[in-house]
Formats: structure tokens, C-alpha cells, sequence
């Protein structure tokens, strides 16, 4: 018997839903409000949720965005009940991953339909996964972490609506959705570039022969990248005056692409996890044979568990896909570090900060092969 959670503020409605459903043979439960259909969500895992958007206190969207952020909720299928069928409150619930829409008044029919549409799928996305995981158990994994859905709901979402009504919308509406899909597609372009980095440094750290294959030798100049890394993304985060730079340069022995990888996420992270006008320090120094690169941030800290589990394989069978907060990216830049025989480390004072410090071998001045540079372009 499938479960179904109807959240809805208006009682009549809620009762109707929840009544009309089990007469249709589903387990239902009901809340009245958004803050209680996310705990009753977490409590009880329903194979479908069904949700209205205008709620007081929380509405529908903000238990979506708080349901897709929980790794044990984020797979669950969301339908929202709307009376408003505007295109933006459409793309607005596409972005967050919602997986259809209902708009008052409807049919029985209609959400029946809708219902067994979700559930279908969900069903057979949940066999094909078992044939993976069964043949995958025990060996390095490849989790594909819910942050996948969100930028494939919005490809899908933006798609449909050209395809449906492109030859009645207005030119600067088609361009709108035209960059919604670009910028869902980049994000997933990304997203599966840093899976299948993460999945070819796992191989390396248990594989001598393939980790020498991917590391570059020739040695790489650092101030040049992280200069040029940090300050990108302090103009992406639309915080430059927070960023503050003080870098000896040196030569490290690493790729430039794997440098500018780690500056990338570990300044990302500061600026993404720290309030605007705060600052974001970023130092380097040499140290005879090495080179410490710290990233300061004031931000919310991480739990010394959080930290602990940073590299720690993500396998099929762990209840969470990914790391609380920082995620994928720290894993990668640990793993980077170790490839190149250097290490991470990280200290957070609970919402005081995190430093992350990232110590490499570093080129004596006499030893440096200045035709053999790796530089930034």
C-alpha cells in the first residue's frame, strides 16, 4: 500500500483529499501547515507527497526547498496543488524540483492520474537502482546525490514549455527559458564532470599505476592561480570587497587545472557558507620544502563529525549521498591533496569560522625547470 502525504491549510480541502484517497486504497496522512507536513515527511518517508503552495508559516516551496536539502526526503515525488497557473510560480517549483503541478479545481481523474503517473515512475527508478546497486555493492560508488534532479526538473520543466507553448509566447519569454535551460544544463555539466573526477581519484588512491597517470609533472606556479581563482569567484558571489589575498609565490608540483580545482571549491565554499560582509581571507605561504594555502571564512562552522567524515567513500548503501553542508567538493580537493602527496586540513569553531589549509610539496628555488612551467591563462 503506497503512503501519501497531503499538506494543505484549508481543512475542507485537506479532508476531501485525504478521504478520496483511501478510498482509493492509499495510506494517507494529513497535516495542516508546511512545518508539520516536513516533520510528518521525515517521520514517516511517503512514497508521494502532495502539497499545497500558499500556507502560512511555511509555504509550498519552502517545504520542497527543505525536503530536497534532507538526502532521506530529497527522491520523495512532490506534486504541488496551486490555483495559480502564472509561469513564473511554474519555473519557480521547476527550479526546486518539484515534479508536477495540480491546479484548483481539479478532477479526480486528474490527480489520480497524476498520482499513478509519479508513482510509476518512482517505482521503476527504484528497480533499475536495485539491478545497480546489486551490482555495484562493495565496490567504489557512484552515487548520482539528489543535487542531480534539481538542474534535470529545471531542463525538463523549461523544455515542456516550449515545446507546448512556444508558438504563443513573446520572444523575451522564449529567451528566459532558453537561459533557464542553459544555466540548469551547466549545472549539471558540472556536477558530472566533479563525479567522474571524484570517481577517478578514488581508483587513484587505491591504484599506484593510475595514480601516476594522472598526475602532471611538470611544476606549477601558484600566486598567478590562486589569484586569479579567488577573485572569479568573489565577483561571482558578488563579494569582492570581502575577499582579502596575501600569497608568497612559489612552484608546487601539480597540474594547474587540479590547482585552480581545489582554489575553486575551497573559496566557493567560503563565500557560499559565510554572510556577505564578512571576510573571506585567503594566504599562502612557503615553508621550506612546502606550501601552506589557508582559506579563513566566518561563516557557519562544521561539527568535528563532519569534518571527520570529509573523504570518507560515498557508497549506495549509506543513508546520506553526500557530506552536510560543504559536500562533494572538499571530498575532491582532499582527494587532489593526497594524489600529489600533500594533505587537508580543517578548523571550525562552531559559527566562528573554518579554516581549510591545504600543505603541498613546494620547488626549492635551485631546482625550479622555469622552461617547464604550467601557467595560468
Amino acid at each position: 500500500m503506497s503512503k501519501i502525504l497531503v499538506i494543505d491549510d484549508e481543512e475542507s480541502v485537506r479532508a476531501n483529499l485525504v478521504e478520496l484517497l483511501e478510498a482509493e486504497g492509499f495510506d494517507v496522512t494529513g497535516a495542516e501547515n508546511g512545518r508539520t507536513g516536513v516533520q510528518l515527511a521525515r517521520q514517516h518517508l511517503p512514497d508521494l507527497i502532495i502539497c499545497d503552495i500558499t500556507m502560512p508559516e511555511l509555504d509550498g516551496y519552502g517545504v520542497l526547498a527543505e525536503l530536497r536539502q534532507d538526502s532521506a526526503t530529497a527522491t520523495i515525488p512532490f506534486v504541488f496543488l496551486t490555483a495559480r497557473a502564472d509561469r513564473s510560480d511554474l519555473r519557480q517549483g521547476m527550479n526546486l524540483g518539484a515534479d508536477d503541478y495540480l491546479v484548483k479545481p481539479f478532477t479526480r481523474d486528474e490527480l489520480l492520474k497524476a498520482i499513478s503517473t509519479r508513482l510509476a515512475k518512482q517505482t521503476a527508478a527504484a528497480q533499475k537502482l536495485q539491478v545497480k546497486l546489486d551490482d555495484l555493492r562493495g565496490s567504489i560508488a557512484l552515487a548520482l546525490p539528489h543535487e542531480l534532479r534539481t538542474p534535470l526538473t529545471g531542463i525538463l520543466g523549461y523544455s515542456q514549455i516550449l515545446v507546448e507553448e512556444c508558438a504563443s509566447m513573446q520572444p523575451q519569454d522564449i529567451q528566459e527559458i532558453a537561459q533557464g535551460i542553459y544555466n540548469s544544463a551547466k549545472r549539471l555539466y558540472d556536477l558530472v564532470l566533479d563525479f567522474a573526477l571524484y570517481a577517478e581519484l578514488e581508483i587513484a588512491a587505491r591504484d599506484a599505476q593510475y595514480a601516476s597517470a594522472m598526475i602532471d609533472s611538470r611544476p606549477c606556479r601558484i600566486k598567478p592561480a590562486v589569484t586569479e581563482v579567488s577573485i572569479r569567484q568573489a565577483k561571482q558571489a558578488r563579494r569582492e570587497a570581502d575577499l582579502s589575498l596575501e600569497t608568497e609565490d612559489a612552484v608546487v608540483h601539480m597540474a594547474t587545472t587540479h590547482l585552480e580545482k581545489m582554489i575553486q571549491e575551497l573559496v566557493h565554499n567560503a563565500f557560499k557558507f559565510s554572510p556577505a560582509g564578512t571576510p573571506v581571507r585567503v594566504t599562502g605561504r612557503r615553508n621550506g620544502p612546502t606550501y601552506a594555502l589557508s582559506i579563513q571564512d566566518r561563516g557557519r562552522g562544521m561539527t568535528a563529525g563532519q569534518i571527520a567524515d570529509v573523504g570518507a567513500l560515498l557508497q549506495f548503501e549509506r543513508k546520506r549521498l553526500e557530506q552536510q553542508g560543504q559536500g562533494l567538493g572538499l571530498i575532491i580537493v582532499k582527494r587532489l591533496a593526497e594524489l600529489h602527496h600533500g594533505e587537508l586540513n580543517i578548523e571550525s569553531k562552531g559559527d566562528r569560522g573554518t579554516t581549510v589549509r591545504i600543505v603541498l610539496p613546494a620547488y626549492a628555488d635551485d631546482e625550479l625547470p622555469i622552461d617547464n612551467l604550467n601557467t595560468v591563462v
